[in-house]
């Protein structure tokens, strides 16, 4: 019973609290508390349990925009940065033309390629097709495949030198194509010795089908030719070796722990480009008798009436370069023409631009690629076609 009074004595307080106070309930009110309004129902809410740590996000490439710069050097170049003029066309020969820019990529194994080829700023002003040409190939599927990478640059001044050059790389990369197997299995043995001579024999056979060519075309082979240089990569990431070849002007680079080193093969004018492949002009070791021919005296000899007169001989050729070498974990590889490497071999400015654009442990994407490559630099107007390779 004392239990119950003292409910029915806090009821009613309770009501005369929540009630509008009366006349006779005027000298309580200071007595009386007010009940307090209910907590908002947000904090009756639990708080949410943290997620639980996962791995963080991986690396985005580096863009295009971030401290990208337009040129390098003492100052801005002559032209403007942007094409200006396009190559005329042939309505009969459409195929023909080139794009100002091309651009591709890929990842295989352990590497990521990244490969472009721009018209220069003298070609974009005067309205001239790009020299240079591009083929990126894999051969060969899965951990077999062989990736090539080959760039072209056809004679200075002469017409017709941008089809010299795409030709030049069809021919080379058919020749790699149909010996792909083969050349994979002396990359992953290190059989060097056969290789060098191998892709020596290749790279002679290519050149020779576009001397071919320009005959057949009515064309002077010594202003229908190109320089070729080449990049082999196996697919497979358990082969860090990386096999250059080529005839020709041009820079082969390696950016190791932000320094770059000069690795273009060195030869000399006497290397010339060893024997000459038998059936693009080789003349035979023996007669049809059996009999070795004599030591040449540079005797003239009378003409002979019964003879048609003797062609003129062929120019001398460029000396083929060979370079075989096994990469690091952090490296880039950079082939690239001419366009490019006398830049980079002659402006500081454009060296540590590149280098600390391209030393981060991100390859960039290809856009920033391309932004990267086209870095100007006054006295410098020439196509550029570069190819990049970077070890993970």
């Amino acid at each position: 019973m004392p239990a119950a009074s003292a409910s029915s004595t806090v009821s009613r307080r309770g009501r005369r609290a929540s009630g509008p106070p009366g006349p006779e309930a005027s000298g309580d009110r200071a007595s009386v508390p007010r009940a307090e309004p209910p907590p908002p129902a947000e904090s009756a809410r639990p708080a949410p349990s943290p997620r639980p740590p996962g791995p963080p996000p991986p690396p985005a490439p580096p863009s295009p925009s971030a401290d990208s710069v337009d040129y390098v050097g003492s100052g801005p170049p002559t032209y403007d940065p942007e094409p200006t003029a396009l190559p005329p066309a042939d309505p009969e020969a459409l195929g023909e033309l080139v794009a100002d820019t091309v651009l591709d990529g890929a990842r295989y194994g352990a590497c990521t390629v990244r490969a472009v080829s721009l018209r220069g700023d003298s070609a974009r002003y005067r309205g001239e097709p790009r020299r240079d040409a591009l083929l990126t190939a894999r051969f060969g599927t899965g951990e077999q495949a062989l990736l090539l990478i080959a760039m072209a640059t056809g004679a200075r001044a002469t017409p017709g030198a941008h089809l010299a050059a795409a030709e030049a790389c069809r021919w080379i990369g058919r020749a790699v194509g149909r010996s792909h197997q083969r050349l994979a299995e002396d990359i992953r043995g290190a059989r060097r010795g056969d290789l060098k001579s191998g892709l020596h024999r290749l790279t002679d056979r290519a050149l020779g089908r576009l001397r071919a060519s320009a005959v057949e075309q009515g064309l002077d082979p010594g202003e229908h030719t190109a320089s070729l240089r080449c990049l082999l990569l196996p697919a497979g990431p358990d082969c860090r070796t990386r096999v250059f070849f080529g005839v020709g002007d041009g820079g082969l680079f390696r950016l190791r722990d932000g320094a770059w080193q000069d690795i273009e093969p060195r030869v000399s004018p006497d290397d010339g480009t060893g024997a000459p492949v038998v059936g693009f002009g080789s003349p035979p070791e023996r007669t049809p008798e059996g009999d070795r021919l004599t030591l040449d005296l540079g005797l003239p000899a009378p003409p002979s009436p019964f003879e048609p007169a003797e062609p003129a001989p062929e120019p001398p050729r460029e000396p083929f370069r060979f370079r075989a070498s096994v990469a690091r974990p952090g490296d880039a590889l950079v082939m690239c023409t001419a366009g490019l490497a006398d830049p980079l071999r002659g402006e500081p400015a454009l060296c540590a631009y590149l280098a600390r654009r391209w030393s981060g442990r991100t390859p960039p994407g290809l856009a920033a690629f391309l932004a990267d490559a086209q870095v100007r630099v006054k006295g410098y107007a020439d196509d550029r076609t570069a190819a990049a390779v970077w070890e993970a």
